[in-house]
């Protein structure tokens, strides 16, 4: 048996009742019609023993909220039991990167590399090179063209490398000491950052000391 209108189709099956719910409509004018046709329909079997119910909607997305209003719709009709309810999953979230975004390669003479958010760059960045990031830059290479990271005004950014011998390291709008002044550096990973108004280097295993969590290869 099926009753249909507009909106709202109950159809019967050899264990109980499928709604088939309109996806085009708006849901108010569903939930209007469907406390309407319970009323007013099927009251001979609305009105019996308990009855399994499968509710379709189609193609429709609904919330939580939504679902629960069809719910205590069909509720209302004590002998209505409820088994599934179909529709398609919710539209999915925008995902979220957990940790720096991974690139490899080589920065060569001429070249620009930029990155919106934290970067995790496997390469070298040669002399005459850029890379630039809106967060931190992390790169597991050497550094002896130009970074720059915080390029939107994060001064938290921070800059590190396996070897630290930039032309120029900037973090938001300072920029680092003179190149003369990288000829004597340590051959360990450091990283440069901002303190007081001023660019500090330091070695990448006293990163803790500045009480944030880098965990650069978080989702990597």
């Amino acid at each position: 048996m099926a009753v249909k209108s507009n909106h709202v189709t109950i159809k019967g099956i050899k264990d109980g009742l499928v709604f088939l719910l309109d996806d085009q409509c708006e849901l108010e004018e569903l939930l209007s019609e469907l406390r309407y046709k319970l009323e007013h329909s099927h009251q001979n079997i609305l009105t019996g023993p308990i009855i399994h119910v499968d509710v379709k909607l189609g193609s429709r997305r609904i919330s939580e909220e939504e679902k629960q209003s069809i719910l205590d719709i069909l509720k209302q009709k004590g002998n209505l039991l409820i088994r599934t309810v179909e529709s398609p999953p919710p539209e999915p979230e925008d995902e979220v990167v957990s940790g720096p975004v991974v690139k490899t390669g080589m920065v060569r003479s001429g070249q620009v590399l930029h990155h919106k958010g934290d970067l995790l760059f496997l390469g070298d960045v040669n002399p005459g090179g850029t890379i630039t990031a809106t967060g931190d830059i992390y790169i597991l290479g050497a550094l002896r063209g130009t970074a720059h990271a915080g390029i939107e005004g994060n001064e938290d950014a921070i800059i590190a490398a396996s070897y630290l011998a930039p032309t120029q390291l900037r973090i938001s709008d300072m920029i680092s000491r003179p190149p003369d002044e990288w000829e004597t550096r340590e051959t360990v990973m450091e990283f440069a950052y901002l303190q007081n108004g001023s660019m500090q280097i330091d070695k990448i295993s006293n990163i803790v000391r500045l009480g944030r969590d880098f965990n650069v290869f978080k989702g990597v």
